[in-house]
């Protein structure tokens, strides 16, 4: 720890101190206290396009064209100018205040054709930030009719396809295509990328698409999770049918007009006379879950009929939301109703929900838990960065502050526990899980170890918040707890309807001290600032 705020003392302290074992990235980062976006240029003329984020490198910034058609890259650097001016020590010249001074663009190009769009909310970089996952997709129809093996009362997408670029030069390297489909790409949501593998879920097919990324920039279909499990599952089913006696085909047709008969009793399986791979899984892993509890046999018969049959419609009627990696062999899948399948509201977690960890070679459920359990949530306060898996090899994402690796972000957690209903805060807290991928910024401006900010307002999420005419003030840990810099949203001079809905979001270079706020209105251009250090 240095024992100045001065950088100069810093500097000449670091050259005769040497930091205790495994701090010494920690006392590298404590300079950002000295080197912060202190700079602010409003309304930035810049090109009309959607800004998405910046790679985890700092190299590109991914953007959008505003018809969603096109994709286009933008490579970060410092402005350089020449100023002859006496007030140039005071104030940028006007040629440097450009978009161009601090961005300089790559490449375009043209994603989406026909009758498709670029979904904007979607993009992920592969581990190594060579390559880029981008989707584009027609218009979703929300009263499309069940068909196959289809879950009714889930919209329809005519087709999505999934582009791998290289994002040195933008070529398109593979495609994956799904058609009648619906996968959930706001906010990533529906999609998870962990090293190399690719976890697409199909929220209309009830089925898990693990791909994986290989090095010569190829989409690899690994295995698909959900009517059936194992590669052979589907050949072992179809084999035994075929050498199946007449007179058991012959019940086995009658066993399938009886459970047609009785569909309208449950419509999700309409067009199915056994339930999925993964359904099997759960139900198999929930009944011996309960069988296991008691050790007399009456007392198990009970405890079946209260816990398993009372609720096995129940069981059968859940469908996947969400899923994500904790490593290469076990992913965490949330289970719910339809109606919450579709849903991106705050007030998702009122919703039933459960969560389950699958083990993709054993195909087995290793764990389930209803989404008010307090051991689910203990194993998340304690352990919250597992559900954030992160390749060892990374830089910065592995900084990134929470509650079980910053003691300033569990005494917030704390303070917010002990001022509310502990069954409602449990399901609000693992209502976030799974979390979606590449969701957080590792901007070291966020690490609360170093500066304290309003999360309200601001934080390493990526998402819209509502915006405010005061400025975003971040202030340093460490005493005397300075005023080191401010974000200040939209015009400098401020809005003239402070009635008019603003909304406002945040790009961070994941370590330099540059940022941009990006404010929007109705039926208005967006207002972008740049935030730097001069």
């Amino acid at each position: 720890m240095f024992r100045s705020s001065n950088v100069a003392a810093r500097i000449f302290e670091r050259q005769i101190r040497t930091p205790a074992p495994g701090t010494s990235v920690h006392c590298a980062r404590l300079f950002y206290e000295n080197l912060v976006p202190s700079h602010t240029i409003y309304d930035v003329e810049c090109p009309d396009h959607s800004f998405r984020k910046f790679t985890e490198d700092g190299h590109y910034l991914i953007s959008f064209s505003r018809n969603n058609q096109d994709l286009i890259v933008y490579r970060p650097r410092w402005p350089s100018f020449c100023c002859k001016e006496d007030n140039c020590i005071h104030d940028l010249p006007q040629k440097a205040k450009r978009f161009e001074s601090f961005f300089t663009e790559l490449y375009t190009v043209s994603l989406a054709s026909n009758n498709e769009l670029i979904c904007k909310d979607m993009f992920l970089y592969s581990e190594s930030n060579q390559f880029g996952v981008f989707v584009t997709s027609t218009a979703p129809l929300h009263d499309a009719p069940s068909s196959g093996e289809a879950v009714p009362g889930i919209p329809s997408i005519d087709k999505i396809t999934f582009h791998l670029l290289r994002l040195r030069d933008g070529d398109t390297l593979d495609k994956k295509v799904f058609h009648n489909d619906f996968i959930n790409l706001t906010h990533n949501m529906g999609v998870f990328l962990y090293d190399d593998l690719l976890a697409i879920v199909s929220l209309r097919f009830q089925t898990i698409h693990i791909l994986q990324i290989r090095d010569s920039g190829n989409l690899v279909d690994v295995r698909a999770i959900g009517t059936f499990c194992r590669e052979d599952d589907e050949l072992f089913l179809n084999s035994n049918a075929q050498y199946m006696p007449v007179s058991d085909q012959s019940q086995l047709n009658h066993s399938e007009n009886d459970v047609e008969t009785r569909a309208h009793q449950n419509p999700l399986y309409q067009n199915n006379t056994l339930l999925s791979g993964i359904k099997q899984r759960l139900l198999s892993f929930v009944f011996r879950e309960i069988w296991n509890e008691e050790s007399d046999d009456a007392l198990r018969i009970q405890s079946l009929k209260k816990k398993f049959y009372f609720h096995f419609q129940d069981y059968v009627d859940l469908i996947i939301w969400k899923v994500q990696f904790l490593d290469r062999h076990h992913l965490l899948i949330k289970f719910g109703s339809v109606d919450g399948g579709i849903l991106v509201s705050r007030n998702a977690d009122q919703h039933p929900a459960f969560f389950a960890v699958y083990n993709m070679e054993t195909t087995e459920i290793v764990a389930f838990y209803q989404n008010s359990a307090e051991e689910l949530y203990l194993f998340f306060e304690m352990f919250c960065d597992h559900f954030h898996p992160q390749s060892r090899s990374s830089l910065h994402m592995n900084f990134i502050s929470s509650h079980s690796n910053n003691i300033y972000a569990f005494e917030q957690l704390r303070g917010i526990k002990k001022k509310a209903i502990f069954t409602q805060f449990v399901k609000k807290m693992l209502g976030s899980l799974p979390f979606s991928c590449q969701s957080r910024s590792p901007s070291p401006y966020f690490d609360q170890s170093l500066f304290r900010y309003d999360e309200k307002l601001i934080s390493a999420t990526d998402r819209h918040r509502q915006s405010t005419d005061h400025p975003i003030k971040f202030i340093t840990r460490r005493q005397p707890y300075t005023l080191k810099f401010k974000i200040k949203t939209g015009p400098e001079a401020g809005s003239a309807d402070s009635r008019t809905k603003k909304i406002s979001s945040f790009l961070f270079h994941p370590f330099l001290p540059l940022a941009l706020s990006i404010q929007q209105t109705v039926f208005s251009q967006p207002s972008i600032n740049i935030h730097f250090r001069k």
